[in-house]
């Protein structure tokens, strides 16, 4: 029987950077990218993402918004497996100011030059609908409202 809450996971994720972001293309293939969490880890079934406007990604969350995250932990206690969680949720772009200020990080100007103000700049935002979880022996679903 699944043990976890949201909130074990989310002290989980923590130290978890990348994820993999998963898209549907226009010809219904999967398309897969690393994605930073920008140290935006109070995860509350919510992820960020920030992204420039002219990708396929962009153009992938706009004509069909559900989208996965794949994460996976570092190896667990005494050589067991990592932790790993797949994220089922739908994206939203997000492209107003306010909320780039409220997800930014600094470390983010190395890809992001001129930072909030970058022309093009998108936040994608997925809301969980669905979290699976497996670690070591224990394997489960998280509900998330």
């Amino acid at each position: 029987m699944p043990t976890m809450t949201l909130h074990d996971l989310a002290k989980k994720m923590r130290d978890i950077d990348f994820t993999m972001l998963f898209t549907q293309t226009d010809g219904g293939a999967m398309a897969g990218r690393p994605m930073s969490n920008n140290g935006d880890v109070e995860y509350d079934g919510d992820s960020y993402f920030f992204t420039s406007e002219h990708t396929r990604m962009v153009r992938d969350i706009e004509r069909t918004p559900q989208v996965t995250l794949s994460l996976q932990g570092k190896q667990g206690l005494l050589g067991k497996p990592p932790i790993f969680i797949s994220v089922q949720g739908a994206a939203s772009l997000l492209r107003d100011r306010a909320s780039f200020q409220a997800h930014w990080n600094k470390d983010l100007e190395r890809w992001f030059e001129q930072g909030v103000d970058t022309p093009g700049l998108v936040l994608i935002k997925v809301h969980a609908t669905r979290i699976h979880y497996w670690d070591g022996e224990e394997n489960g679903e998280v509900a998330v409202g």
